[in-house]
Parts: structure tokens; C-alpha cells; sequence
């Protein structure tokens, strides 16, 4: 049996996002069909339409923040049933046989199957993916606003797990976006003591609504310089090289820069500063299922919401080019018509 999607997709690189269709065949026995109702667009979308990374495969149908609801079930499916609200994020399977699987670290699978790499995503009526991969989305969530916490989400609440974070951790974000904007909300419901490093006065104000305790002009160096020895975690979100050496001298003994932005150039830094006080530079792709799974429970127990734009997914070239401007407060979501 199969089902025919409708999707849009983009023929070639930097190209229009056009209607497209496609067949799925039968249902493997570990997945589950979705049909979609919110897709969020991350810049993620917007890299693999341009090829930025070189693997992009056409005709790509992007979209790997969705929020539907499970159609179909393979036979070996236990976690889902047809009817249950789920969220697919960047990963649409894994190999579930790796050491890094089989240790809970899904996310770090080689062989891992991305929603939108060497397959069809989620701007369409329909997607495919392993059950492992869709995430039973808390009742408490607002299914309209909660697809980004699939990708943008994880990707801030993950080195919060992963690194142990204090609760009474003094933690800085740089880039009040995107990304940013949901670091400052789970950093502080984590019990954090937040800062948020920003060159734009008029988001400073924002920053303190969305859970910052106080803001730091990222572009002046006094502030930089004293502001040395305060945090224990900082979270970058941009994807631009900045002063890392100076934002390494904010940090405590042991502290730790996280990079979440992709930065295209290598890092320029000052190692011995580094020895003498154990400082670490580090990185992290989004989070296993389990860690998805906890962070849509945190994020429902403490009411944390992406801010969104919605455009109906039919405008859906209209929505990349407002990302695409920087315009957008801060992510924005195709809302299916």
C-alpha cells in the first residue's frame, strides 16, 4: 500500500520551494506515519536549501520541527499509537545498534538518519519516521508554538544535562535569537543566575521579559573585561566569530564556553590562560529522544514557550525569505492550510 504526500520542494540549490508529491510505500515495522500540523522553520531549512554544507540531495523537502499526529504504526511499534500528538525533530532514526545508542546518546549515532538528509522532511501533509524518533508531546504544550523546541530547543537544554549544570550556576548567553531566546527561559527555570550578552540596546529589555536576571554589551570591552571570572557556563547561539579569548576571561575556574552556533571559521584561542585555570571550549548536537522527551516535560512544567511568527504553509517561500532577512522574532512556524 502506499500514500501519497503532498509536500513542497526545492529542484535546486537556493531554489523556489514549489507543491511536489511523492509516494511513501509500506510502513516499515519501527515507524510511524505523521501527519503534520506545525512545522517550524529553522535555519537549518534555510542552510540545506542554499547546500551551505555541501550534502544537500534535490528535490529537498525540508522542515524538521513538526508537530502532527501518528496515522499509521509498523507492526513492532510500542511507544505510539495511531491518534497520539507527537514532535520529529532533526533525527528521523537511528541505528539502534551503535555504542552510542545502545549508551543513550542517539543523537551522537554515525549512521543516523536526519529528517531532511537523504530524505523528505516535514513541509508537506505527511512524514515518515522511526517511532523512536517521535517524541509524545506533553498535553500541557501548545502543539501551534511547540515545534521548535524539537530542534532550537534541544539544542539550548542539552548541555544544561549533559554538563551537570548547578542550579546555582552563573550562566551567560550570547545571542538573544533563535536559539537565545529559549537558552535565557530554560537557564533560568533551570535556577540559574542569567545573563544575557547582547550589541542591540532594544533587546535588552526583551532579554530581562525572557528570563535574563541582567544584560552585557557584548561590543564593549570594559564591560567584557569586568565582568572577568563570573560565569561558569556561557552559551554561544550566533554563528559568527567573536572575541573567544575574551569571553574565556569571563569565565570561573573550570567554567565553560558551549558553542551552539555553527561558526564556519576555526577558532583562534589563547591555550595558556586555559591550562592555568581549566577552562573548557565545547559543542553539542541537539539531544537523544530520552533527553527530547524530558525537556518537552521541563519546558511544559515551566511554561516555556518559543516566541513565534505563523505564516500558512502555502506561503511558504514568503516565511524563508523573512528568515532570511533576520526579521524574525524569533522563530518562525508554517502552520498547515
Amino acid at each position: 500500500m502506499t500514500t501519497v504526500v503532498h509536500a513542497y520542494a526545492a529542484a535546486t540549490e537556493k531554489g523556489k520551494l514549489e507543491p511536489f508529491e511523492y509516494e511513501l510505500g509500506a510502513i516499515g515495522a519501527d515507524e510511524v506515519d505523521i501527519a503534520v500540523e506545525h512545522c517550524g522553520i529553522c535555519h537549518s531549512d534555510l542552510s540545506m536549501l542554499n547546500n551551505d554544507w555541501g550534502m544537500t540531495q534535490y528535490p529537498l523537502v525540508p522542515g524538521h520541527e513538526a508537530i502532527g499526529t501518528v496515522t499509521a504504526i509498523g507492526d513492532r511499534v510500542t511507544n505510539l499509537n495511531v491518534g497520539d500528538r507527537v514532535g520529529l525533530g532533526w533525527h528521523a532514526g537511528y541505528c539502534m545498534s551503535c555504542s552510542q545508542c545502545l549508551s543513550g546518546d542517539h543523537n551522537m549515532c554515525k549512521t543516523a538518519s536526519g529528517t531532511i538528509v537523504g530524505r523528505h522532511g516535514a513541509f508537506g501533509d505527511r512524514v515518515r519516521a522511526q517511532a523512536t524518533s517521535a517524541i509524545a508531546l506533553p498535553d500541557k504544550l501548545d502543539p501551534r508554538t511547540a515545534g521548535p523546541l524539537l530542534c532550537g530547543g534541544i539544542t539550548v537544554f542539552n548541555p544544561l544535562v549533559q554538563y551537570d549544570i548547578s542550579p546555582t550556576a552563573n550562566v551567560g548567553v550570547i545571542g538573544i535569537g533563535g536559539l537565545g531566546h529559549l537558552a535565557l527561559q530554560f537557564a533560568r527555570a533551570w535556577g540559574c543566575h542569567v545573563t544575557a550578552f547582547t550589541s542591540t540596546p532594544s533587546k535588552q529589555e526583551e532579554a530581562i521579559a525572557l528570563g535574563a536576571h541582567d544584560t552585557l554589551d557584548s561590543r564593549d570591552p570594559d564591560a567584557l573585561a569586568a565582568a572577568a571570572g563570573r560565569f561558569d557556563l556561557i552559551l554561544s547561539t550566533v554563528n559568527v566569530t567573536l572575541d573567544w579569548d575574551g569571553y574565556l576571561e569571563t569565565l570561573k575556574p573550570r567554567g565553560r564556553l558551549h558553542l551552539l552556533g555553527v561558526v564556519s571559521e576555526p577558532l583562534s584561542l589563547n591555550i595558556v590562560p586555559m591550562l592555568f585555570s581549566q577552562l573548557s571550549v565545547s559543542s553539542s548536537p541537539v539531544g537523544s529522544p530520552a533527553t527530547i522527551a524530558q525537556m518537552l516535560e521541563f519546558a511544559a512544567l515551566h511554561d516555556i514557550k518559543p516566541q513565534t511568527e505563523h505564516f500558512p504553509m502555502s506561503q511558504i517561500n514568503e516565511a524563508f525569505e523573512h528568515l532570511h532577512s533576520g526579521k524574525a522574532r524569533y522563530r518562525i512556524v508554517l502552520d498547515r492550510d
